[in-house]
């Protein structure tokens, strides 16, 4: 399976998007008074298990930096990635 692809911040759709061989997995955020909201990462289970729903947490984190937002983790993934990776959201 090819799992190449860049992630999409689809803004109309409040989602950050990775599209692979025909499906899309996404996070679903909202921006809401300074700070980037995440709140549900979903991953198609064909495409489970090959880092993807790590690659949209990522671009969500280097998004929200670039534009100054803090995060506000409601997604389970999401707090899971950040508890094991406490430096990502600096």
């Amino acid at each position: 399976m090819a799992t190449s692809g860049e992630v999409i911040d689809n803004r109309s759709a409040q989602r950050f998007e990775l599209e692979i061989e025909g499906e899309t997995a996404f996070l679903e955020y909202n921006r809401h008074n300074g700070a980037l909201v995440l709140i549900h990462t979903e991953v198609p289970e064909r495409l489970r298990g090959h880092k993807i729903g790590e690659r949209l947490v990522v671009a969500a984190l280097a998004a929200a930096r670039s534009d100054g937002l803090r995060i506000v983790a409601v997604c389970p993934y999401v707090r899971a990635y950040l508890k094991k990776h406490p430096d990502a959201s600096n």
